[in-house]
């Protein structure tokens, strides 16, 4: 039996998921920072386990998986020589990018040239594929978009006010990213319901943030553009900002374009705005110690999610459907309620009982008279890159 890879190298975490040819999830792992340290969570269909790992566990976590199999009863001896094709998460810029792609040299050409756009999130794919190259010298990978949901976003969400000319020449256009999340919502939305509302917004909330909206089952608009430093503030990244302030600030800093993208991807955002941290969950307990810098990070968090969604609402003639997802949407209910409250006028009411209640599952958390269905659904990722690669 052939087995599948699914692989995601986010802006702070690392996951991976193996299928077999039924699409049945033999195991996952979830490697993440968690406080000043790191974990990894593995889970199989009879247990879950939590382990604290070091940094070049982290760092080397294809590695770690396989000097683990032993101790994992998940992990049959065969697996590693049965394997058929890894899925490769891929966030980048650009028209080629924009659809899924066999990995090979001169993908991996194009994707090193295309490193200086996305940092984030390119360097630790290259990281990845190099690793798992080494490891499965043999082993087909396949590079699955990021951006490939939001491709056939209409002219009016997807271009910038820029000469047509300029625009085509260098590729700047708005693509979008946690395309492969929003698609995996459409299919579990579909399955929930029944069928796909026509007026949806997703909010996938965690290190990285997205607020999409979803016109009967198609990307309408995206925050996220040319690279995933747009939208809402983020973790780290900076999102939003005039083009004139950052003349400016490279102006008056004198830090020189290299610097100044590294500053906008690492130094700002939550982390930014508080002086502290880029974790919400930390920011919430700082909030709670009367810490007035992390309450105001927050605060500006949830308005400019409210701002996306209320936008979002008025360009879609209305709101069937709000959705929340990815680590932050659905692991706190704090953040939920406070994105919700003042939403009244677009249908949202929010059911406190079910919302406190409802963390990591699939659930509905609005009121029997919310016209606006509100609802928490667990982002399957790893799931969506299985589906894409055996397409």
């Amino acid at each position: 039996m052939k087995n599948y890879l699914a692989v995601n190298t986010g802006s702070a975490s690392k996951k991976y998921a193996l299928y077999d040819e039924s699409g049945q999830e033999l195991w996952r792992a979830h490697f993440e920072k968690e406080g000043k340290g790191f974990i990894v969570n593995f889970q199989a269909s009879d247990r879950s386990e939590k382990i604290e790992i070091k940094k070049k566990d982290f760092d080397n976590a294809i590695a770690f998986l396989l000097a683990r199999r032993p101790a994992l009863r998940s992990f049959s001896e065969g697996e590693a020589d049965s394997l058929a094709v890894a899925g490769v998460r891929v966030v980048a810029p650009g028209e080629y990018f924009s659809s899924n792609r066999s990995i090979d040299e001169r993908f991996l050409k194009k994707l090193e040239a295309a490193a200086e756009q996305a940092p984030l999130h390119i360097a630790p794919a290259l990281t990845e594929i190099k690793q798992l190259r080494k490891i499965f010298p043999d082993l087909p990978m396949i590079a699955v978009s990021d951006s490939a949901f939001s491709a056939e976003m209409p002219d009016h969400s997807r271009l910038y006010s820029l000469p047509e000319s300029i625009a085509a020449k260098l590729g700047i256009y708005r693509y979008g990213y946690h395309g492969i999340s929003l698609r995996s919502i459409v299919g579990k939305v579909e399955k929930m319901l029944g069928r796909m509302p026509s007026r949806v917004v997703i909010c996938h909330l965690g290190s990285g943030s997205t607020v999409a909206a979803v016109r009967d089952g198609k990307c309408f608009d995206t925050s996220m553009g040319f690279t995933p430093l747009e939208g809402i503030p983020m973790g780290t990244r900076i999102g939003n900002i005039d083009a004139g302030a950052v003349i400016y600030l490279a102006k008056k800093s004198r830090l020189s374009l290299e610097k100044l993208e590294d500053f906008f991807n690492k130094e700002c955002g939550l982390l930014g705005l508080s002086g502290k941290t880029a974790d919400v969950r930390e920011l919430l307990e700082l909030e709670e110690k009367s810490d007035k810098k992390s309450a105001r990070a927050l605060e500006i968090f949830v308005y400019h999610i409210k701002k996306y969604i209320g936008a979002y609402a008025a360009a879609m003639g209305g709101l069937d459907l709000l959705v929340f997802t990815a680590t932050i949407g659905e692991r706190s209910f704090i953040i939920r309620r406070r994105i919700c409250t003042g939403l009244e006028n677009l249908g949202v009411a929010l059911d406190e009982i079910k919302n406190n209640a409802t963390v990591s599952v699939d659930g509905f958390i609005g009121t029997a008279n919310s016209s606006a269905k509100v609802a928490v659904i667990p982002t399957d990722e790893m799931g969506e890159i299985y589906r894409s690669i055996i397409r």
